[in-house]
């Protein structure tokens, strides 16, 4: 008896090439556009995630207690014999809320782009028919009108309140255009398409390098506050919005699962 042949699970790119080799997009689309499409999912992809990443880890450097708290709850859902992995982020509601807040003081492309398909009115503005319009998803996420102490680094405030009450709770707002106070990704159909993987992939990673490692500065990026070295946090401008300078840090191993850290 013949096996049956397991059906096909095509990827993104063969959704592409079948459009191509078929003529079924609306539009004219030829391989340049596959090109295109591709190279920007990786640049655009790698780029934001690592800015993503380097903020959060600098964050978790200024605040040692948040750093601790974290890794308790590491050490609590996953242990010290293995990785944390993918799959144990839904366990991980505090290293989930780093990553918001993350988001809300430093969303790795500060301004969204649109445009305006109607004519409509904005408070006091009419905005014309086909106008590029500029959302400040950087200012949103830190006005007073939306957060309390809003420039305090403070993932509490995305969990339920208990003994460390934070300025407010968040607890209901997501990073996935529902909540127009933290919009990371943009929102409606033409958000980010990248958001699922990001929200998959950057809290486990940066888990894990909060499990594994010990982070040490050498000071030439700190700055004196009231007495404590803090690192700078100045934003680059540009489309995207990394660090002004890059964060140097030298990773300290903490345990060797598998001997995989072993020196």
């Amino acid at each position: 008896m013949e096996e049956e042949e397991e059906e096909e699970v095509k990827d993104f790119l063969d959704t592409l090439l079948d459009m191509l080799e078929y003529g079924s997009a609306e539009v004219e689309f030829t391989r340049l556009h596959i090109k295109a499409l591709i190279t920007d999912l990786f640049t655009a992809g790698t780029d934001t995630n690592a800015i993503s990443l380097e903020w959060a880890l600098a964050e978790l450097i200024n605040h040692p207690r948040v750093l601790k708290k974290a890794r308790e709850e590491i050490n609590r859902a996953v242990g010290n014999r293995r990785v944390v992995g993918e799959s144990d982020v839904p366990n991980l509601p505090y290293i989930q809320a780093i990553i918001k807040e993350t988001f809300r003081l430093h969303p790795p492309v500060p301004l969204v782009i649109r445009t305006c398909v109607q004519q409509c009115k904005i408070g006091e503005y009419d905005i014309p028919t086909n106008t590029m319009l500029h959302m400040n998803v950087w200012a949103i996420g830190r006005d007073p009108k939306n957060w309390e102490s809003p420039l305090d680094f403070w993932p509490e405030r995305f969990l339920q309140l208990g003994e460390d009450d934070g300025p407010m709770s968040a607890v209901d707002v997501d990073v996935r255009g529902q909540h127009f106070q933290l919009m990371p990704f943009g929102s409606g159909r033409r958000k980010c398409p990248g958001m699922n993987l990001t929200m998959k992939m950057l809290p486990g990673v940066l888990a894990a390098l909060i499990q594994c490692f010990d982070w040490k500065v050498d000071g030439s990026d700190c700055k004196r506050v009231n007495g404590d070295d803090v690192l700078e946090m100045d934003e680059r401008p540009g489309m995207t919005a990394p660090r002004a300078h890059d964060l140097v840090c030298v990773p300290v191993a903490r345990f060797s699962p598998l001997n995989i850290l072993d020196p």
